[in-house]
């Protein structure tokens, strides 16, 4: 047994589990996870709902994290289950910061681009013409975090905050919520988000859709920070907030321990047989697309009037090869 003292608060009220499907699988609480079920590390979508609805802000992220650090510290990540990620993101493959020599730049991170590169280059061109704004590509080092490569992902943080540094850059634009919250406390330049950005360069419109379904992502459930940024352009919407779908089945790389819970998250969305179904995240508008759940629309493409839908299959992956090599502006 072991622990690491995350859930001393704990008063065994069961929120947690009746909260989430992966403790309720196993019937466990965050106190019974610490302290008994280290096994579980990367059974969990690290999403942070236990968090959310803990009386006492009890964070199961940190637990998992702890877990997984040790686990990787010792010799028990079984890497061969992780090993497209580690080989593409622990030096990120794809990384490109020949057009980064700018006072704010744009960082699309790993999957926007991958999904939807189209818009992508969209925004690359209209920041450029309208605010000499750049653009660098690298993993913010998130996806390697979440395994328990501390160590590789500080390095990985380390090694970009020194390159926007050279470069003179002072502040980033992230498009992603996951690199957001990730490199927001990290780096020496300022971290913000799009949707401010384009506020501050009087590019906001409304989404012009009357009746709009939104699915939060979870990395911005807590703060909503993001979701704040936006509201200006949901200003004339009116919001229905999916609130009963835990995550989109990518989190935290729970999927790959927990293929069932995964599934079960989609078919929660699919069953629901929503129109108008918006989120912000582009991880989770790809998963729900090649799940055969349709027209799961990116607020950011909606807003640029892109028309695109998320790229499936192996064409993901050679989309965010080609930004190393050419913005095909």
């Amino acid at each position: 047994m072991r622990e690491d003292g995350l859930t001393k608060e704990c008063i065994d009220c069961g929120l947690c589990t009746e909260k989430c499907e992966f403790l309720n699988k196993y019937n466990i609480n965050l106190k019974e996870f610490e302290t008994e079920r280290e096994d579980l590390a990367y059974n969990c979508f690290i999403c942070g709902e236990c968090k959310i609805n803990c009386p006492n802000e009890i964070d199961g992220r940190k637990i998992v994290l702890k877990m997984r650090e040790r686990s990787s510290n010792n010799g028990q990540l079984e890497s061969k289950k992780y090993f497209s990620t580690i080989f593409e993101k622990k030096n990120y493959l794809f990384k490109n910061y020949k057009y980064g020599r700018k006072k704010t730049v744009l960082f699309p991170g790993c999957n926007f681009p991958s999904f939807y590169p189209d818009t992508t280059r969209k925004l690359i061109r209209e920041l450029r013409e309208n605010a000499d704004i750049g653009v660098v590509f690298d993993c913010c080092g998130k996806p390697i975090n979440e395994l328990g490569l501390t160590k590789d992902a500080d390095k990985i943080v380390n090694n970009i905050d020194g390159k926007l540094a050279k470069m003179g850059v002072e502040e980033i634009v992230t498009l992603c919520p996951n690199c957001y919250y990730f490199l927001k406390d990290k780096l020496n330049a300022n971290v913000t988000d799009i949707y401010k950005k384009l506020c501050e360069l009087g590019m906001e419109s409304s989404l012009g859709v009357k009746q709009i379904n939104v699915f939060t992502p979870c990395p911005d459930r807590e703060e909503k920070l993001i979701r704040k940024s936006m509201e200006p352009f949901l200003a004339a919407s009116d919001i229905t907030e999916i609130k009963d779908i835990q995550c989109c089945g990518l989190g935290g790389h729970g999927g790959v321990k927990e293929p069932e819970l995964s599934k079960n998250f989609v078919n929660k969305l699919k069953d629901k047989q929503l129109n108008n179904v918006y989120t912000y995240c582009a991880s989770c508008c790809g998963n729900f697309n090649r799940n055969d759940i349709a027209g799961v629309k990116h607020i950011l493409c909606e807003i640029m009037q892109s028309d695109e839908s998320p790229t499936k299959g192996i064409g993901s992956l050679i989309n965010r090869a080609k930004f190393k090599f050419r913005l095909g502006l």
